[in-house]
């Protein structure tokens, strides 16, 4: 059997009637009460909440402001930003692929750190709107230490289509073996030794520059060989 249903039915009879005045006149009168007792409590700490508004106002608008102005540094920074070929010695791997990305950055290539595990011979992709895609794969190597050929064969196999890269690089701050540089040549697979290096990081020369990949390069040699 279903519930049944709860029926409020009018008051009868005289009696009734007064005890739902009464009733009703209770309810209106103690919600007075109540309301004027919030409103005196409201008086009272108004002073407090408005200085907690305040405060966390202040808070908001001082992590904004410093956002904001830590923009503003790191934007100023990249835009001077020199590194010298001792400053790369001295660097380990992972801090050699941030300063080439912050480098990318400062010549006008949005670019990230994508190296680590499973990177497919990527450490940093940057995208022009004009030059296309860049892939650099970074080798930092002790004073003296050469590129082989190698590291030329798994950045052209992987460059075009696992990055779908317009560019390949290869950067480092050593040297290249001279199979390395002309197989990189006959390739269209790019690099950057040691004196391009400092020529890009140390000297302000942008990279596209020191490359020679102009606007009009957007479909690049590499795309299509890939």
């Amino acid at each position: 059997m279903g519930r049944k249903r709860l029926r409020l039915r009018r008051p009868r009879g005289a009696a009734e009637v007064l005890s739902a005045v009464v009733v009703a006149l209770a309810v209106l009168v103690l919600a007075v009460r109540m309301t004027a007792a919030a409103v005196e409590a409201l008086k009272i700490a108004w002073p407090f909440l408005l200085a907690l508004i305040s405060l966390v106002g202040a808070t908001v608008a001082w992590r904004i402001a410093r956002s904001v102005q830590a923009r503003r540094d790191d934007a100023e920074r990249l835009a001077t930003l020199r590194i010298t070929l001792a400053e790369f010695d001295a660097m380990d791997d992972r801090q050699f692929e941030h300063a080439l990305r912050d480098l990318l950055v400062r010549d006008g290539w949005p670019a990230r750190r994508v190296g680590g595990g499973g990177d497919q011979a990527a450490d940093v992709i940057g995208d022009h709107t004009q030059r296309g895609r860049i892939v650099v794969q970074a080798k930092h190597t002790r004073v003296g230490g050469k590129v082989g050929s190698s590291v030329m064969y798994a950045v052209k196999g992987t460059a075009g289509p696992a990055h779908r890269a317009d560019h390949a690089v290869v950067v480092t701050n050593g040297t290249f073996t001279r199979d390395a540089m002309t197989w990189g040549d006959r390739h269209s697979v790019l690099w950057v030794d040691r004196d391009k290096l400092r020529r890009w990081a140390e000297n302000g020369t942008a990279l596209h520059e020191l490359l020679g990949l102009s606007a009009r390069s957007r479909r690049s040699r590499f795309k299509r060989a890939a």
